[in-house]
């Protein structure tokens, strides 16, 4: 039987850290299964998804808290949950605007107020070509129950771009 780990780390980025984390992982007889990282500030940001064989989660989880401590990196690792079971719409959301205080908290808030959950979120900012103000752009892909009533999902998200003079569009492909 498997079991699923969520590491995340944290440290200063340098060349070689991915390989040196995922021969940890190959040693232990571990499946990278999904996984996201960035560099952000000079510091190396990641979170994977692993499954292994539950006889080898416990020698796993100490060769990684030692194998990235060695490595200048911080590590956590969370047993994963269970698969959700209940039905669910994925949908996106993409957001653009000039980048101010309070965009992420504000839309954040309206799609739990709706039952939504943030699945995945990415956001930059860039400095627009002719002005060099700074431009917020935030993509999420999103799921909520099947009976959510993406009208007033809608309507409540475009009073908020207006409020916040932001454009958002949602997306059910």
């Amino acid at each position: 039987m498997s079991t699923s780990l969520i590491v995340t780390f944290i440290g200063p980025d340098r060349p070689g850290l991915v390989e040196s984390l995922a021969s940890i992982v190959g040693a232990h007889g571990a499946s990278w299964s999904d996984s996201r990282m960035a560099s952000l500030a000079e510091r190396f940001a990641g979170i994977v998804h692993l499954t292994v064989p539950q006889a080898r989660a416990a020698k796993l989880t100490a060769a990684l808290q030692q194998g990235a401590a060695e490595l200048g990196l911080r590590a956590i690792v969370d047993a994963g949950g269970a698969a959700r079971t209940d039905d669910t719409v994925a949908f996106s959301l993409d957001l653009t605007g000039a980048d101010h205080e309070g965009i992420v908290r504000d839309v954040s808030r309206v799609l739990s107020e709706h039952g939504v959950n943030i699945e995945e979120a990415a956001t930059e900012t860039e400095s627009a070509p002719m002005s060099g103000e700074l431009v917020f752009h935030c993509a999420m892909a999103l799921s909520a129950p099947v009976g959510l009533d993406l009208g007033a999902l809608e309507e409540a998200l475009e009073a908020l771009a207006d409020d916040i003079m932001v454009d958002i569009e949602l997306s059910t492909s």
